[in-house]
Formats: structure tokens, C-alpha cells, sequence
């Protein structure tokens, strides 16, 4: 359990969502990334030469990312700042935040910055020379759709994973196509008001159009409308099992940036000094082979226990969505009300760009939690390789 390492309130921001292959599809993300968190830097007047340390978020390769934290470092205005790459698919931001808060708990640094950046689209394709292979035929990899694909410990797809959990607990087509509308509406509540809720973190990004031109993307794009007469009409990707299209997320490229420091400095760049966040445990877990939408439930366990904290004493959770299975798993394995989580909507809706989907789950239970008048945020979410990982804040 931490015991000195704050999240600012208000020190944070999600970009916009945007759908595969969209405005943010020929970008690279680290610029990207950089270029908006110096944006953003700039807009809460907030000198970024503070941040001692930059962990950065990255699944999906770009060009350059052999220099990794340092040149993203360098291009948002923290030159002097070192740093390292963080790789972990979805749970990217919270082991990013995890590492930042040991770091800052420590005393080894005092402020700290999570920049997650990830573009799925037009991902890298990477060719190994091989002298042995036939006719000295090279081997090559997709980075985002052949991984997707297959793990290659177990050489399974993701889908399967979620359809292995489906079936071993027994979770029906009906159960799913509900649970997902469910979700649904909880994000249409975030769009309430004008988008007020999202507009308490969401930070536009800014792309070129042509040399001179630029746009600024404000809003989510890619959200398909849903209803229970679509989702019903829907086929199951696989023939045997309760997931359509309708029930699973689908890619998307995005940015977000999160400070982590002490509880002196967090008061200083708060939005509202009174609204403390601070990083209270983290929990990591591995489930068995093929069966990924499994390993939440236990990373909340061990969470829980780090912060010797019950579930009932939490006020919001939110759950990296990637398929609905995990959504039902987790309201299974921890008794948990399905329609009581994931309120203002969850990445099944909005999209999965790899290391900035916890981070934009994290801020928005920040959000709720605040809107509620305080108390303990759980985030959870699956990962590469059957692993999960939860981290547990406290806001207020």
C-alpha cells in the first residue's frame, strides 16, 4: 500500500477515441502524444520541466520508439526528464501508474508523468532477416492484428479466450446481448448535458489535415448506435459462442497523460486542492491458458487485499470491456451487480487503443468518484498473456 504518491486532481486527460483507421490513423502516436500533453501542459499553465521522470505507454511500436520516453520527454517541453517504455496491452497505464507511484513513494523522484500512447491503425510490420529459411525467406509479424490473432503461448485468438470463459460459466447469448446494451446507456449518460461529463477530462486532440491545415477532434468517433432489436439481429463470430460484433470492442488510436507525485505537489497542480487522489494498491494476476477475461477478478482480489480494503467499501469500478464475457465474469467471481459498473460506458463502447484504455477508465471512476462526493475508485482490466491488472485510488 502507497503511502505518498498522488494523482493531481484535474492532472490528467484522455484525448478523444477515434475509430480504426480514422483521423488519427496516419499519425505517429508518440509525437502525437507528446505534441498533445504539451498542449495540454500549456492550457493548465503547468511547466512540464517539473516532471523528473516519464513513463511511457506503448504496445504498438512507431517509428523511433527505440528512444522511447527520452524523445517524448524531449518534444513536450520536460527535455531534461529521462525515462522508460512501459509494454503491457490494456493494462499499460495502470502498471505506468503502479511503476510511478513506487517511484514517487519511494522519494526516488517527486513528480512523475504517464504518457499513453497507442495506434492500432496502420500498426507496424516488422521483418526479421533469416538465413536459414527457405530461399533465406524473412520472418514477419504484424504488431497488432497478428497478436490479436494468436497468443503465442497458447496460439489462441482473444475471442476464443472470452468464448472459453462463456462456456465454462455457462453465459448465455441473452445475458450478453443485455449486459452490452446496458453498457450502452451508461455511456450515453456521458454524453448527457452536451458531453458534460466528458468534458471534465477529455482534452481535444490536434491533427494535420495538409501542410497548413490542422483540425481538432473534441468527441469520440466510431461509436456505433445500438439497440436491442440490432444487437439481436446479429450473427455470433464463432458458431458456438455469444459474442457478435455488437458484444466486443473494436480498435482505436488515442492518447492520455497522467501526473503522479507527492501529496505536497499533487495540492499544488490540483484543479481542486481540497480533492485529493491518491494511489492506495495495485494488484497483478495470471489466469489459466486461454481463458484471459478470467484474470480481473483475482487482480481485484490482490488489490484488495494490498489496500486490506473490502469490496463493499468501494464506490466505483470500472472494467476494460474488450469482450462482455469480462463484464459477466467479473460480476460473477466478485458478486457484483453487472449493471452497477462501468458507468458513463467502458471500451466495449468507445474503443481499445492498447495502453491508453485503463488510463481513460482510470480518470473517468476519478470523475464519478468525485461526482459522488469521494471515496475508494477500483480500475480492472485484462491483458497480453491471460494476465490482469487493478489499481485502487482514493479520491477525496
Amino acid at each position: 500500500m502507497f503511502k505518498n504518491a498522488y494523482i493531481p486532481y484535474g492532472g490528467y486527460y484522455t484525448t478523444p477515441f477515434c475509430k480504426w483507421m480514422g483521423s488519427l490513423a496516419n499519425v505517429n502516436s508518440i509525437e502525437l502524444g507528446a505534441a498533445t500533453s504539451k498542449r495540454w501542459f500549456a492550457a493548465r499553465d503547468i511547466d512540464p520541466a517539473l516532471i523528473d521522470y516519464l513513463y511511457l505507454g506503448v504496445s504498438v511500436g512507431q517509428k523511433s520508439i527505440f528512444y522511447g520516453a527520452p524523445w517524448a520527454a524531449a518534444m513536450m517541453g520536460a527535455g531534461q526528464a529521462p525515462g522508460q517504455n512501459i509494454t503491457q496491452a490494456c493494462a499499460t497505464a495502470t502498471t505506468a501508474v503502479f511503476n510511478a507511484a513506487l517511484a514517487v513513494d519511494s522519494g526516488s523522484f517527486d513528480t512523475t508523468y504517464c504518457l499513453l500512447a497507442d495506434r492500432p491503425s496502420n500498426g507496424p510490420h516488422t521483418i526479421w532477416p533469416n538465413p536459414n529459411g527457405p530461399g533465406g525467406e524473412v520472418i514477419a509479424e504484424n504488431w497488432n492484428m497478428d497478436n490479436i490473432a494468436a497468443d503465442p503461448a497458447t496460439g489462441k485468438d482473444m475471442l476464443t479466450t472470452a468464448e472459453n470463459v462463456a462456456r465454462e460459466h455457462g453465459f448465455s447469448r441473452e445475458q450478453a446481448d443485455e449486459l452490452t446494451l446496458r453498457r450502452y446507456e451508461q455511456y450515453a449518460e456521458a454524453l448527457a448535458s452536451e458531453r458534460a461529463f466528458q468534458k471534465r477530462y477529455m482534452f481535444p486532440v490536434e491533427v494535420a489535415v495538409s501542410r497548413k491545415e490542422t483540425k481538432l477532434v473534441e468527441a469520440d468517433e466510431g461509436v456505433t448506435a445500438t439497440s436491442a432489436e440490432g444487437l439481436a439481429k446479429l450473427r455470433c463470430v464463432q458458431p458456438d459462442g455469444i459474442h457478435t460484433y455488437g458484444a466486443q470492442t473494436h480498435p482505436a488510436d488515442a492518447n492520455a497523460g497522467i501526473l503522479v507525485t507527492t501529496r505536497e505537489r499533487a495540492v499544488e497542480l490540483s484543479r481542486d486542492p481540497q480533492m485529493a487522489v491518491q494511489v492506495v494498491a495495485y494488484g497483478h494476476a495470471r489466469t489459466k491458458p486461454a481463458h484471459m477475461p478470467m484474470a480481473p477478478a483475482e487482480s481485484v482480489k490482490r488489490a484488495l487485499a494490498r489496500a486490506d480494503l473490502r469490496l463493499d467499501q468501494i464506490k466505483t469500478i470500472k472494467n476494460h470491456t474488450p469482450f462482455i464475457a469480462n463484464d459477466l465474469h467479473l460480476s460473477k467471481a466478485l458478486g457484483l451487480d453487472a449493471y452497477s459498473f462501468n458507468n458513463y460506458g467502458t471500451s466495449l463502447v468507445y474503443g481499445h487503443p492498447q495502453a491508453p484504455t485503463l488510463a481513460r477508465l482510470l480518470i473517468e471512476a476519478i470523475e464519478e468518484t468525485a461526482l459522488k462526493g469521494g471515496g475508494y475508485a477500483l480500475v480492472t482490466g485484462c491483458a497480453a498473456g491471460d494476465s490482469a491488472a487493478a489499481l485502487i485510488v482514493k479520491v477525496g
